[in-house]
């Protein structure tokens, strides 16, 4: 499935973003990026939802870094230079270019006006502040960092969010998982799902060293589930 490259207007300046659009149209899905990038994984996720009916996009959220980054976690070169980018990101304004997404998108021809949002890594992180702070109306964030310091922002989720965490993942510890666990039990919109034994990353499949089929399955079965009933 072919996808194209849009011009988002947001509160800063313009960017772009990686749209992938189903035949018949459908509810939009904001795909966000890890801290590598629009990358060609990041691509094929857009394409996959596309494929399930949606209308996906992929923001280009260090266009204030440098536009147009794509990086690859199994090169090492790459992997220090996204840390370096991931250092240097600010976590405020990419919801607000993320928010400028979701309202560029529902205006999409093809697009229902329902948009929900998922992301990993940096983007598990940034689809759960989402969920907290845009106007999005699901959200599903994978293997996010640093979730446990913000749970603060679980009282402002008001749509339904999954929270999709890696059991292995050195990155959310089991203190961390088990802080997210407790910090969001209070919120019936908020629902966590641990993935025992498998690492950050598990559903990249172009990253053989950390993706997991079996996982990513269910977590993407979990997430279209959500989408179809939260965005019809």
């Amino acid at each position: 499935m072919a996808g194209s490259t849009v011009s988002i207007k947001g509160k800063d300046g313009n960017f772009n973003a990686y749209l992938s659009m189903p035949p018949k149209g459908g509810p939009g899905v904001v795909v966000i990026q890890e801290i590598f990038g629009v990358n060609t994984w990041v691509r094929s996720v857009c394409d996959m939802m596309a494929r399930n009916g949606f209308v996906a996009m992929a923001p280009d959220l260090f266009w204030r870094l440098k536009p147009g980054i794509e990086l690859h976690p199994f090169y090492p070169e790459d992997f220090q230079v996204a840390l370096d980018y991931y250092g240097k990101f600010n976590a405020e304004k990419g919801v607000e270019d993320i928010q400028a997404t979701i309202t560029t998108l529902r205006g999409v021809s093809g697009c229902t006006g329902k948009v929900g949002n998922m992301g990993f890594c940096l983007g598990g992180t940034l689809s759960y502040l989402a969920g907290a702070r845009t106007d999005t109306e699901a959200s599903s964030g994978y293997y996010g960092v640093g979730i446990e310091n913000m749970l603060a922002e679980a009282a402002k989720v008001k749509k339904p969010m999954l929270i999709n965490i890696a059991g292995a993942d050195p990155y959310c510890n089991a203190e961390a998982q088990g802080k997210i666990t407790a910090g969001t039990k209070s919120n019936g919109n908020i629902t966590v799902h641990i993935y025992p034994g498998l690492d950050h990353g598990f559903c990249r499949d172009t990253d053989p060293n950390h993706y997991n089929a079996d996982g990513t399955k269910l977590a993407h079965g979990r997430t279209i589930e959500l989408f179809k009933k939260a965005l019809a």
